[in-house]
């Protein structure tokens, strides 16, 4: 929580004049009760509502406005980069707008605050990768899946929102389509799996960019903490991409130690679109399954880029 933040809480809690109303709600209540009691204030407070206040949200929320993104423009992309991603071996999956609370935050390393949190036990998606992470967890631990012997490769798309000042960045939108893959795997020794995964990731995004917009990539690998030898992983990944003649553009980043929502790699993809130079979308090596389900023999790895900034 940053300081603007807990000004408002203090403020709050000050004029209510109850000092620990917070940690009673979150210590002395139940979740579903806690549920119960915000779902009885908020069905008051939209009855004490008029349609004006209603129109007057609207206008003043970006968060629920019309994106300027041409939807059947939207769809087509969706539609052929899922495409392209199942001849890649890649399943489609359709995922709920929402996911459980904390899907970020808990296994991420992401402030809920950067989360719009709802009721129910849920949250609004704020990364599909997140989302896939938890349905093939589940599969895993129910036996639906396996992954011992060949990897789980998922991809989807989905609109994101993300509780971020848009008005502060330039060009951040309020809400977003986004293209994910998710590849799961077992550590078998040598970085295997992150040798392959990245590169299955990268021929992906390579036919995507060169079918869909006749442009090259370029991909920025960069050193994350999280392994004993994070330099070498990486530099086992690009001989790995030279040995397999994979012709892509690649170069190594900043090393940031203090990054910790990535182990090992985090990679940055660059595409140029209509003479622009875009940093389209990134992805890495995460650590979700080793916590979901207690197993450091768990691999994954994740991805994503923008698709409303390659129409706008």
């Amino acid at each position: 929580m940053n300081l603007e933040e807990q000004s408002k809480l203090n403020r709050i809690v000050r004029d209510l004049g109850i000092e620990n109303i917070v940690d009673l709600l979150i210590e002395q209540i139940p979740g579903s009760d806690l549920n119960t009691l915000l779902l009885e204030a908020f069905r008051r407070k939209t009855k004490k509502s008029s349609a004006s206040d209603l129109l007057r949200r609207y206008e003043a929320n970006t968060f629920v406005q019309a994106a300027r993104v041409n939807p059947i423009e939207l769809k087509q992309l969706e539609l052929d980069t899922l495409k392209i991603a199942q001849n890649h071996s890649y399943i489609p999956l359709q995922m709920s707008p929402v996911a459980p609370l904390g899907s970020c935050s808990i296994v991420a390393a992401v402030d809920q605050n950067k989360i719009i949190s709802a009721l129910r036990g849920t949250e609004v998606v704020a990364d599909a990768t997140n989302l896939l992470a938890l349905h093939i967890s589940d599969c895993l631990k129910s036996g639906k899946l396996n992954n011992e012997d060949d990897f789980i490769r998922f991809c989807t798309t989905h609109r994101h929102v993300r509780a971020q000042n848009t008005h502060k960045v330039p060009g951040i939108l309020s809400h977003f389509q986004l293209f994910c893959m998710v590849t799961s795997g077992k550590d078998k020794g040598s970085y295997s799996f992150e040798k392959q995964s990245f590169w299955e990731h990268i021929n992906v995004y390579k036919d995507i960019f060169q079918t869909l917009f006749r442009s090259d990539l370029e991909v920025v690998l960069s050193v994350r903490s999280g392994y004993k030898d994070s330099e070498g992983l990486v530099q086992r990944i690009l001989l790995y991409g030279e040995e397999k003649s994979m012709h892509v553009v690649t170069s190594e980043g900043s090393t940031n130690t203090e990054n910790q929502y990535y182990k090992g790699l985090q990679f940055t993809i660059i595409a140029t679109i209509n003479g622009q130079v875009l940093k389209i979308g990134d992805g890495g090596i995460v650590d979700w399954p080793q916590q979901l389900l207690g197993n450091k023999k768990e691999r994954m790895m994740i991805s994503a880029i923008g698709l409303d900034r390659l129409l706008l």
